[in-house]
């Protein structure tokens, strides 16, 4: 039996495949190497793994995740991953190359995260050949839910959001300024606190269309002005994008690649499902 998991900073998807190739999918939190620790990681996985999954007949975890780009953050998912499954061979990669994998299989091209976080590159079909760093919640992270979750506190707490959505965040959330300062400031995971206002936004955008337009085209314009347009000749590549944001608000996202003069290309909100397929069809190749 095989694993393979997609791990974002908010929700981690996973696939079993068993001997009788059968697909069985599950969810756990996400595991953040900058902000969730090999302990953490461990012990949440074995609360959160279904009953029925024995971890001792897996042969094969393949782990895309979130900060997992550094040999330091996938030592850390690593050495989890092995002590949850002690009898597996170990794969941590980052979820940027998974993202890439998804939406381009071994066809070159540009591959985009708008999730909890942000992150792009370009690809040659194999491997990531150029990516300029998003630089994470605090520094930029342009486009993502946390980007848009900052926005949405900000005009809440100075009083700039619409009279109406003000009082369905408070009737929601019921948060007052020093309570968003000291989830901020003092809690954990402070990116994904930000992040979960993007879905309020989301829910209530039919009712607030001007608000929910200004404050995504924002967004959108910042991860391109600050990301997308530093890529070499990007008007010629298509834009191809995984994660809940991309994909929730993709109308928006259509409307701002084409002020860019960019294409969209596939726009997806997990990769998790291209990802499996991936992995089977290049163990199909290897198999020949």
């Amino acid at each position: 039996m095989i694993v393979i998991a997609d791990g974002g900073s908010t929700k981690t998807n996973w696939c079993l495949i068993n001997e009788a190739g059968r697909k069985i999918l599950f969810n756990t939190e996400g595991y953040n190497p900058y902000f969730s620790k090999t302990d953490y990681i461990v012990e949440s996985l074995r609360k959160s793994l279904p009953d029925h999954l024995e971890v001792d007949k897996l042969l094969q975890v393949n782990y895309y995740g979130a900060g997992c780009s550094t040999d330091t953050n996938r030592k850390i998912v690593a050495d989890a991953m092995q002590q949850v499954f002690p009898n597996a061979e170990i794969y941590v990669g980052h979820d940027l190359l998974a993202s890439c994998r998804a939406l381009l299989g071994d066809e070159p091209g540009f591959a985009a995260i708008l999730g909890t976080g942000t992150n792009s590159c370009l690809y040659d079909g194999t491997d990531i050949t150029l990516n300029i760093d998003s630089l994470g919640y605090f520094l930029g992270d342009e486009g993502s839910g946390c980007f848009i979750g900052k926005k949405i506190l900000s005009d809440y707490m100075k009083g700039y959001m619409p009279k109406g959505l003000r009082e369905s965040f408070y009737d929601n959330f019921a948060l007052t300024n020093e309570d968003i300062f000291d989830h901020i400031y003092n809690k954990p995971l402070p990116n994904r606190f930000c992040a979960g206002f993007s879905k309020f936004l989301y829910d209530y955008k039919e009712n607030y269309e001007d608000y929910t337009f200004n404050t995504i085209d924002f967004a959108f314009s910042a991860f391109f002005d600050n990301l997308v347009t530093h890529y070499p000749n990007y008007k010629s590549y298509k834009l191809n994008c995984v994660g809940s944001v991309g994909y929730s608000f993709r109308d928006i996202l259509s409307v701002v690649a084409d002020r860019y003069e960019m294409g969209i290309g596939k726009i997806i909100r997990s990769p998790i499902d291209d990802l499996v397929n991936y992995h089977l069809h290049v163990a199909k190749k290897t198999q020949i």
